[in-house]
């Protein structure tokens, strides 16, 4: 659980946080909260794009029993950017994008491990959905030996749009799971490409299989039927570098 050591409470010090610039992880306000010091919040919260969550006041003293006045919030550790903005980025540096878009992975050591992982094999990006997806913490940035402090996260409301917007720009889109019958190393994985990873317990969802390209594989002969996602992840992307570099 995120700890109260790790947030800000009290409209005014929320307000001022936005207002400041200063990008919001996670929201939560309290039911039926009303007043002008909320009406300004809400304002800010439209203005800025911000995803929040109304819940009962028990779930905001589980953190704090502070003044809360009914809301709390957590900043981000990273700033995240987003992925419209920095694919031309690429494209002008003459490189073909590499993506790595994480469905449903919500272990923040998973995460921190591909996002090292990402950064070592030459991929330009993380893409996450705002929700189900591992909260960037302390332990995050410590698994991922610091990358996530240079690395790019765009982090999107929907990443199915996002996944939309990149097949539009040309990029072919991989989804990785166990039910696909071609190999990896069988498929050809150069030019510029979307690689969508899941969780291990749900995978990838129908929205974004349905717009693969190409779905893929890990052959295995062991008894355990899957990988750790983190490790599917080194795999798959150095078979992409190896089919680059070839």
């Amino acid at each position: 659980m995120q700890k109260e050591s790790d947030c800000i409470f009290g409209l005014r010090a929320v307000i001022e946080a936005i207002k400041a610039g200063k990008q919001i992880d996670r929201l939560l306000i309290k039911q039926g909260l009303q007043g002008f010091l909320y009406h300004e919040l809400m304002t800010e919260v439209r203005n800025h794009n911000i995803a929040y969550q109304i819940v009962p006041v028990e779930r905001i003293e589980l953190v704090t029993r502070k003044n809360h006045q009914g809301v709390l919030a957590w900043l981000s550790v990273i700033e995240y950017q987003h992925i419209e903005n920095l694919l031309p980025m690429v494209f002008e540096k003459g490189e073909d994008p590499l993506i790595v878009a994480l469905d449903g992975v919500s272990d923040v050591r998973n995460f921190g491990a591909i996002v090292r992982t990402a950064e070592c094999l030459g991929a330009h990006a993380i893409l996450i959905p705002e929700k189900g997806s591992a909260r960037i913490t302390a332990d995050a940035v410590k698994t991922s030996a610091g990358a996530l402090h240079t690395f790019p996260v765009c982090r999107e409301r929907s990443i199915v749009r996002s996944i939309e917007f990149l097949k539009e720009s040309g990029l072919h889109i991989v989804c990785a799971g166990e039910k696909s019958d071609k190999k990896a190393s069988e498929t050809p994985l150069t030019g510029p490409i979307v690689l969508i990873l899941g969780s291990e317990d749900k995978g990838i969802s129908r929205e974004l299989t349905s717009l693969a390209d190409h779905l893929i594989k890990i052959p295995m002969t062991g008894t355990i039927g899957s990988l750790n996602v983190s490790v599917a992840a080194g795999i798959l992307l150095y078979e992409i570098i190896r089919q680059r570099t070839v």
